[in-house]
């Protein structure tokens, strides 16, 4: 088996290395780029040394050539950032793992238009045990479809840009689709003051934000005597990186088409 063609964006920053890392650690993969943008203070630097296993890939701002090096992109950036990315990964046939999230409409649409001429895998959440979650949360909302207020609740580092994770976002849309509703209308995304009582057909979110937490989400079903919690919490960034070089092996075997990590891990 041939090893993948690995480009990582943003390679300075925390989940970048972190990417550098597994990468480095998978037999069947090699770092063929290591990018970021002009001006970052990784530029220049090799890549495996932040990691501790020097390798001889210096981190790069010329993402054209480090794209046309690689078999597949992994991109945890910002949604202008990856944006760009993906029209030069659509000229280079090169494949694109997106983790990156706060994309909006049009965003998205992009995405999904440029997956008709290469394969993409574009998920909230890369972690392995997220994805297991979605599944469960699913199964939940079918069984408890009655009698059950809904809140989920987050809790993310003080640098995360977005809110609600797109993590808790998913986990929102995973719940109002079984249970045949449009989280449009019934996600609440705050409360404050003399809100009257809870409808039960609402989804509530609520936000944390502080210190270094690298991601926790929990999902509450609260009945009358008894409260169901199903929930994920990430001690690591490694979860999302090693998820993610699962995603590009799986989109080396396909020619296009948008897929998320629940195709990846057979869960669909």
């Amino acid at each position: 088996m041939n090893a993948l063609r690995i480009a990582v964006a943003g390679a300075g920053g925390r989940m970048g290395r972190m990417l550098i890392e597994a990468t480095l650690n998978d037999g069947h993969a090699t770092l063929a780029a290591a990018l970021d943008q002009p001006g970052a203070a990784a530029l220049g630097k090799d890549a495996g040394e932040m990691v501790g296993t020097p390798c001889g890939v210096l981190v790069s701002s010329d993402t054209e050539a480090g794209i046309a090096q690689a078999t597949c992109l992994i991109d945890f950036t910002r949604p202008e950032g990856t944006l760009q990315h993906l029209e030069i990964c659509r000229r280079h046939g090169t494949a694109m793992v997106i983790g990156t999230t706060g994309f909006d409409a049009h965003g998205k649409e992009a995405i999904a238009a440029a997956a008709r001429d290469i394969p993409i895998v574009f998920a909230p959440n890369m972690s392995v045990g997220v994805n297991v979650v979605f599944k469960l949360l699913d199964l939940a909302s079918r069984i408890m479809d009655q009698g059950y207020d809904i809140e989920i609740v987050e809790a993310h580092h003080r640098h995360k840009i977005d809110a609600p994770s797109g993590t808790a976002l998913r986990m929102g849309e995973v719940v109002a689709q079984a249970l045949g509703r449009d989280l449009q209308e019934c996600a609440i995304y705050g409360r404050q003051g003399v809100t009257g009582e809870r409808q039960q057909s609402t989804i509530g979110f609520a936000t944390i934000r502080g210190g270094d937490i690298v991601g926790d989400h929990n999902v509450m079903f609260c009945g009358l005597g008894e409260r169901l919690e199903i929930g994920h919490r990430a001690s690591s960034r490694m979860p999302y990186a090693l998820g993610s070089l699962r995603a590009a092996h799986f989109l080396a075997s396909k020619p296009c088409g948008l897929f998320d990590m629940q195709d990846v891990l057979g869960l669909r």
